[in-house]
């Protein structure tokens, strides 16, 4: 299950790569966002995917809490991360017009 989980967390890596390379920036923001899921995956699969009980005392070997708590953080923060840039981005085609990172380098006399 892990090497599958891993696989998946380098194609994710394959794809926001890609999405980073490109002129569009909405094709920018959306590939931080596929990268930060991919980091969500690496930081489970490197913490263990383990079957085991609430982390509460009882019965059982309780799984460790941080990676999750980890996850839950970087979600949320990626989350308002991704929300303030598409706003910025909006705000940007508003103004200028175009959403081509190529058209927004400034005068072409600089």
């Amino acid at each position: 299950m892990e090497t599958l989980v891993t696989i998946l967390a380098g194609v994710l890596v394959t794809v926001a790569t890609y999405l980073l390379l490109s002129k569009n920036i909405i094709r920018v923001i959306i590939g931080t966002a596929i990268l930060t899921h991919a980091a969500h995956l690496t930081i489970m699969t490197v913490s263990g995917l383990k079957n085991g009980a609430a982390p509460i005392v009882g019965e059982g070997e309780p799984v460790d809490a941080l990676p999750q708590a980890l996850i839950l953080t970087s979600i949320v923060i990626g989350f308002a991360v991704t929300a303030v840039s598409l706003v910025l981005a909006y705000r940007t085609y508003q103004e200028v017009g175009t959403d081509k990172l190529d058209k927004l380098k400034g005068d072409p006399d600089e």
